[in-house]
């Protein structure tokens, strides 16, 4: 049966181009009945025969000449002029094989001159004011920021803010002229086979353009940063290409380019991107002059929802945010939110996962009323949730460590909600954090990093900032202390 209805379909095609010849040639052939048109008929004729999924489909077969010319030519020269290099250098001190040793050390120097590191990215101009959006690191440590526009100027460059948990950061340029942009587009209208465009500078080799389609959305544990709620797309991507952007076929930015996932250092067709809805609320923070991303506080920790959480609490299939703890007389609290409960919508949104629930949640603006579907002791449920700066608490006293010790150089305070949220930590985590070190100082060469909670000196415990300063000024040569870094309890000493 499949070869007689093929058999016939090829008949039919060739009577098809021959009725149309004669009306060709007696120059009767009607307007818009070309072959074309007769070939495509027949074809999807053909196709619905055997598949009646295609049904309702507008396709048609390429064969004039305006088909065969398409091109995302256009969609280019309107975008790519606002995609720009970002170009970041740092000085790093370099150790001497000499130093410590008083006879070379006399003849040799005990210092050595500080080599520099350089780092090749792209960004996108979505301000015409020069305001620029590239990936934070494309500029972690860096001393000195460039950006070069596609029509071969540089500019120096100002950091307006930086996100780590997010990988993003927002410079600034200044110019006489406004600055081409593009213009942001919601990325939540996405769907899996949309076409799109990525732009960078991958390898420092130039501007480049690169087409494919939406992979996926949401994508969670990438493994390039905090953040869990990426588009994938087989667009390429190479190194250089981070901060650059990725366009719809509306001209508009969809997404930061941000890692590939590659076993060689190359594009395979697995590409990830920061959606636009949470690159604009951060560009939007750094327009009113944070020079932190602030998030909204809930005054809850969410955590995942396995197989047998789901099973214990009778849902059909692993999903939602499970609610692990709720802050008393916060927002959530208030709204009636207990442990235990599940969230499973976000205005209307449903929530797959507890990183979907952070993006949401990061997205939206302080003081905006949203509405939780929940699971509760086994009924469903809606709550308003009124969203809140996070508290300051004590007046935070930040300070950088001084003296002879393992802590010099470490700027450290006592954490609140509002610190803790801006270090990207969980905003009910107490203790004395180290918040920044300086470059070449003691600290940084013992290994103490940002984020890490110093809980004990030589036998105090440190529970204001205060006191490490006290500890760490004690005149000793020998230290015991004992640190938590994400969650994890290390204890070290050492002569000093």
């Amino acid at each position: 049966m499949r070869a007689g209805r093929l058999a016939f379909v090829v008949v039919g095609i060739w009577l098809a181009a021959m009725a149309v010849a004669v009306r060709s040639w007696a120059q009767e052939e009607p307007k818009g009945e070309g072959l074309s048109e007769v070939l495509t008929d027949m074809l999807r004729g053909a196709e619905d025969a055997t598949n009646p999924a295609v049904e309702g489909l507008e396709k048609r077969v390429p064969f004039g000449r305006e088909d065969m010319q398409l091109s995302f030519a256009p969609l280019v020269k309107n975008t790519a002029p606002a995609v720009v290099n970002v170009y970041a250098s740092s000085k790093v001190q370099a150790r001497s094989p000499f130093e410590g040793d008083p006879f070379f050390e006399r003849f040799f120097g005990g210092q050595m001159p500080p080599r520099v590191q350089s780092s090749l990215g792209s960004g996108v101009l979505v301000d015409p004011s020069g305001i620029v959006v590239t990936n934070f690191h494309v500029i972690r440590d860096a001393d000195e920021v460039k950006v070069a526009t596609s029509d071969g100027r540089e500019f120096a460059s100002k950091v307006l803010l930086k996100d780590e948990q997010l990988d993003l950061a927002v410079l600034k340029i200044e110019a006489k002229d406004p600055f081409p942009v593009v213009p942001f587009g919601d990325s939540d209208a996405l769907e899996v086979g949309d076409l799109v465009l990525a732009i960078g500078n991958p390898f420092g080799v130039g501007q480049t353009t690169t087409s494919g389609i939406v992979s996926a959305l949401a994508r969670t544990h990438v493994g390039v940063s905090d953040f869990g709620f990426f588009i994938q797309t087989d667009a390429a991507i190479n190194p250089g290409n981070s901060g650059g952007a990725l366009i719809n076929m509306g001209g508009q930015m969809i997404g930061i380019n941000t890692a590939i996932y590659s076993r060689s250092g190359g594009s395979i067709g697995i590409g990830f991107a920061i959606p636009s809805n949470m690159v604009r609320a951060v560009v939007e923070s750094a327009k009113n002059g944070s020079d932190f991303f602030e998030r909204p506080f809930i005054g809850a920790a969410f955590e995942e929802v396995d197989a047998q959480i789901a099973e214990s609490l009778g849902m059909e299939r692993p999903s939602g945010a499970l609610v692990g703890s709720v802050t008393s007389n916060g927002p959530a609290a208030r709204a009636g939110l207990k442990p235990g409960d599940v969230v499973l919508s976000f205005n209307g949104a449903a929530i797959e996962h507890v990183d979907a629930l952070g993006y949401r949640l990061a997205t939206q603006a302080i003081g905006n009323v949203v509405n939780l579907e929940i699971l509760s002791q086994g009924d469903r449920k809606t709550v308003e949730v009124a969203l809140e700066r996070a508290p300051e608490g004590a007046i935070t006293t930040e300070f950088t460590i001084e003296g002879r010790n393992p802590f010099a150089g470490a700027r450290v305070a006592a954490l609140s909600p509002r610190l803790a949220q801006r270090l990207g930590m969980a905003t009910d985590t107490t203790g004395v954090v180290i918040i920044d070190i300086a470059r070449n100082s003691p600290a940084a060469g013992f290994g103490f990093m940002p984020r890490d909670i110093v809980r004990e000196i030589n036998g105090e415990t440190i529970d204001t900032a205060d006191k490490l300063r006290q500890v760490a000024g004690v005149n000793t040569r020998w230290w015991r202390f004992t640190i938590e870094r994400k969650g994890q309890i290390l204890r070290q000493m050492l002569r000093y």
